[in-house]
């Protein structure tokens, strides 16, 4: 497959999968003899892989640490879960914090749904930008 076929495959940019390439996010693509970019099945998985880190919010330095491991061999698989969860982990966190301003946002459009009706606009409730903290009873 051609890069330009690539990029029009995911929606992304030349530069974009030339820079992943450099960086590491992705392993080196196999060239043709005319010097061109011929991206193989596996090529292409890995390509997936970092777009789906990548829109996950996973670092660019994190995506190539993953790619160095797996090029290592079996012998990375403890590390590369590791990696894996601690990706888990910041996507968990930020589910919770669109979850908390979704909840925000209900709310407001609850409270303008009100005031259509009465004719007045009531805050009963406040929020914070922090993240609740359980309260431990003693």
């Amino acid at each position: 497959m051609t890069m330009k076929e690539v990029c029009k495959k995911y929606s992304i940019s030349p530069d974009t999968l030339r820079y992943y390439e450099r960086v590491g996010v992705i392993p080196a693509v196999h060239r043709t003899k005319n010097n061109v970019r011929d991206y193989t099945e596996q090529d292409i998985g890995c390509v997936e892989n970092a777009i789906c880190m990548r829109n996950a919010g996973v670092p660019v330095e994190m995506v190539a640490k993953y790619v160095e491991l797996c090029q290592q061999g079996d012998e990375t698989f403890l590390a590369r879960r590791d990696l894996l969860r601690e990706v888990r982990e910041g996507i968990v966190r930020q589910i919770e914090k669109c979850q908390r301003e979704l909840e925000r946002l209900e709310y407001k459009i609850a409270r303008y749904e009100n005031a259509v009706e009465t004719g007045e606009l009531v805050w009963d409730r406040a929020f914070s930008l922090e993240p609740e903290t359980e309260k431990k009873e003693d």
